[in-house]
């Protein structure tokens, strides 16, 4: 594998990671919100990721002809918004019911979580292929 692929791979992996923690930080900053242009409660947001060329085969992983993720789209969780018992919301229907966001305050933290050490991971690979990197050319001297 070509060092400068590692390095794409990595670049990718973090660019796709911090997009990440920026959608899972929109989500938590409107945990709360009844009410958004569309007159519905926020719905929760997430990303689809793929790799960036489909179709490996065994000898293209041998190879290293592999390449980095990449971002399909944000799409918003079909799941049912929340319902909470407060009948002096203005928001609240006849029944004193108030539609919360389908937002999971402990899922949006694992899903940091997760987030924040596959970026670790990709930056310690930088480093790593970096050092490797320096390290041959080293050698050549």
């Amino acid at each position: 594998m070509h060092f400068q692929t590692t390095f794409d791979i990595s670049f990718s992996g973090m660019s796709v990671q911090r997009k990440r923690m920026d959608i899972i930080s929109h989500n938590l900053a409107n945990i709360e919100t009844t009410r958004t242009e569309e007159g519905t409660p926020y719905r929760r947001k997430m990303l689809v990721m793929s790799p960036e060329d489909k179709g490996w085969t065994f000898s293209d992983v041998l190879t290293g002809a592999l390449s980095g993720v990449r971002i399909d789209e944000v799409v918003e969780d079909p799941t049912p918004f929340k319902e909470e018992f407060v009948p002096g919301h203005p928001e609240a229907d006849e029944r004193g019911y108030v539609q919360k966001p389908n937002v999971d305050l402990f899922v949006e933290n694992v899903n940091m979580l997760t987030a924040k050490r596959a970026f670790e991971a990709n930056v310690a690979a930088v480093k790593t292929a970096r050092e490797m990197t320096m390290a041959a050319l080293e050698i050549g001297r």
